[in-house]
């Protein structure tokens, strides 16, 4: 753990792992969103890719653990440098009310959002990531097939989505995602160094337009098999 105590302890080093884990996490959302996306029009793709995606060991062992560890450890490292940021500011009460009066709530409030997400992270890593490893490697079974037939990764999805309160907190929590990428997607590419009057208006315009249209997928994904599964 020495690197990770010689990442933080520079400023340098903290803002550019923060940067470098925020883009696996668009990764790792672009990558989900394109997988889930598939279940409102083509189950029988969606259940296809999901078996390909759940037993191919690249998948299993190199990139998925890489990303859950990415985007676990930009939430954690979020919450340690926010504790190191307040205890180098001070109590210095007029210093945080200026900048209260310049900084959107957002902004002032990521540790919020961020806890908001990592908790839904935990409840979606207890929904479907420990259930499958349960299936393939502790019962043994990698077929991803029902007692009828054919593959079973739709109709669990679906399941998930009946319940309006695990719904209604999906939703709060990629609303919170919005706003959180609103403020961070730009920041991260600015913190690793993509800072240029020809590239950043692109930048910007990007940011916004993944942090409102990705997390307002999901949403559309988990309303519309809530209305239409049962």
């Amino acid at each position: 753990m020495s690197w990770m105590k010689q990442t933080f302890s520079s400023s340098i080093g903290r803002k550019f792992a923060m940067a470098l884990s925020a883009l696996f996490l668009l990764i790792f959302l672009l990558q989900h969103f394109l997988i889930n996306f598939t279940s409102v029009f083509a189950p029988d793709i969606f259940n296809e890719v999901s078996h390909f995606m759940g037993t191919n060991p690249a998948v299993q062992f190199a990139l998925q653990p890489v990303l859950i560890f990415a985007v676990v450890f930009h939430f954690v490292a979020g919450f340690v440098l926010e504790a190191q940021n307040r205890k180098a500011r001070g109590v210095n009460k007029y210093a945080m009310q200026k900048g209260s009066a310049n900084a959107s709530w957002m902004s002032r409030n990521m540790i919020i959002s961020g806890a908001v997400i990592l908790a839904f992270l935990a409840l979606h890593f207890y929904d479907f990531w420990i259930p499958e490893i349960n299936t393939k490697y502790i019962q043994g079974d990698m077929s991803g097939m029902t007692k009828e037939g054919g593959y079973r990764y739709y109709e669990e999805l679906v399941e998930k989505f009946h319940d309006p309160v695990r719904v209604g907190m999906y939703t709060l929590s990629f609303v919170l995602l919005s706003l959180h990428l609103l403020h961070g997607f730009q920041s991260a590419f600015q913190s690793m160094g993509a800072n240029h009057k020809k590239y950043t208006p692109f930048i910007q315009k990007l940011g916004k337009v993944y942090a409102i249209a990705i997390p307002a997928g999901f949403i559309f994904i988990a309303l519309f098999h809530h209305l239409t599964g049962h």
